[in-house]
């Protein structure tokens, strides 16, 4: 079976899909791997290093399955071969219209947004290691965009206080964010509506901000906030913004838009100079004011929209990515076989499409159709 590795196309991108190490792991176990020449180049990856790994290069792979980091384009879809498989961030709630089209096509269509949140899948969990990268680049982006220092410093010229930062959000990003923030000297407050959260902001070096109001769900996630429970979660929370010199926001959810956690009120409360890093921008953003890609400044407060932020570590962001890429399609198949095993949960949670046919319920539901649930054939030994 031949893997493609395609060129992202999304502007400012530097994340690939597979490392040369990943291609080189991929053809020891039998699977033939060609990669579009370039393909490495914003992570600092040759094509010599792609051939020495194994593979071969083509200015427009083709292979049974294509892997890349973003989705394609309606254009890219078109030239995906029938009835192959394709394998990226796809948030097919969100890119219904290239959905529809790789349906078209009979594509096994595969999401890590959909990776089901289990303890044996973390090893394969990319948006758990591409949350990793985000939330230390956002306290780097605020301290390049703060104009004052982050630890306390005492000089012969005076005593500098440490920035108070709040960070919104505490899974993988904002316990990143807190850490970060925490060895760059800054007094860090972290608040999430999970109870359980607290532990975890603490063990990282927060002080947890506790308002009385929390959302936790079964298997320690959190629910949808009730419209009285987020005016008052929104009223608790003004103060605290308020109070702080930087707020970093966290808080996405896969596929669909990132909630809103700090509103306009809440940046005209703010002291002037201040800072809000919006890193769910790409998402619609936690702030009301963000706009991804750009820096707003409101009443003397700045809001940045982090637009993707891994891309701005596209080596070590695309090494973990990789990683990921390796452990799930060790699912899906060996020794450069494609047999996957349709009873395994975290097979079938992956599965946006098979052989023209939806499968991931919520978005057979958004397109109208029925969802239909593929099935493994039986073995000779089982027959």
């Amino acid at each position: 079976m031949k893997i493609a590795l395609w060129r992202e196309s999304r502007p400012g991108e530097t994340r690939v899909g597979l490392t040369p190490d990943a291609v080189k792991a991929l053809v020891r176990d039998g699977w033939e791997v060609v990669v579009a020449r370039g393909a490495g180049a914003g992570s600092h990856f040759t094509d010599a290093a792609y051939e020495a790994a194994g593979a071969t290069l083509a200015d427009e792979p083709r292979g049974d399955l294509t892997v890349r980091v973003n989705p394609p384009t309606l254009e890219e879809v078109a030239q995906l071969p029938e009835g192959s498989a394709h394998l990226s961030f796809l948030s097919p709630l969100l890119s219904q219209d290239v959905v529809r089209a790789l349906n078209e096509r009979r594509v096994t269509t595969l999401s890590f947004d959909l990776l089901p949140r289990i303890s044996r899948a973390q090893y394969m969990d990319a948006l758990s290691s591409q949350a990793t990268v985000s939330g230390y680049r956002s306290v780097l982006a605020a301290a390049t965009a703060f104009d004052r220092f982050f630890p306390l410093l005492t000089t012969a010229a005076g005593t500098i206080r440490p920035a108070k930062v709040l960070v919104m959000g505490v899974g993988v990003a904002g316990l990143q964010a807190i850490a970060t923030a925490k060895r760059l000297g800054a007094k860090v407050r972290a608040y999430d509506v999970r109870s359980a959260a607290k532990e975890e902001a603490e063990s990282a070096g927060a002080t947890f901000v506790q308002l009385g109001i929390t959302a936790d769900a079964a298997g320690g996630y959190a629910r949808a906030l009730s419209a009285e429970e987020t005016a008052a979660q929104q009223q608790a929370l003004l103060q605290e913004v308020a109070n702080a010199d930087i707020v970093i926001t966290t808080a996405a959810v896969p596929g669909r838009r990132a909630p809103i956690l700090v509103t306009t009120a809440m940046v005209e409360a703010m002291g002037e100079g201040s800072l809000v890093v919006d890193m769910a921008a790409d998402g619609g953003g936690n702030c009301e004011l963000t706009v991804a890609g750009e820096v707003v400044t409101h009443g003397g407060v700045r809001v940045v929209g982090l637009a993707n932020p891994p891309a701005a570590m596209g080596a070590h962001a695309s090494f973990l990515y990789a990683n990921n890429v390796l452990k799930l399609l060790a699912l899906f198949g060996a020794k450069g076989q494609w047999a996957p095993d349709w009873s395994d949960e975290v097979v079938l949670g992956v599965t946006v499409a098979h052989d023209g046919s939806i499968v991931h319920g919520p978005t057979a539901e958004a397109l109208g159709v029925a969802a239909v649930v593929p099935t493994t054939p039986p073995t000779k030994e089982n027959d």
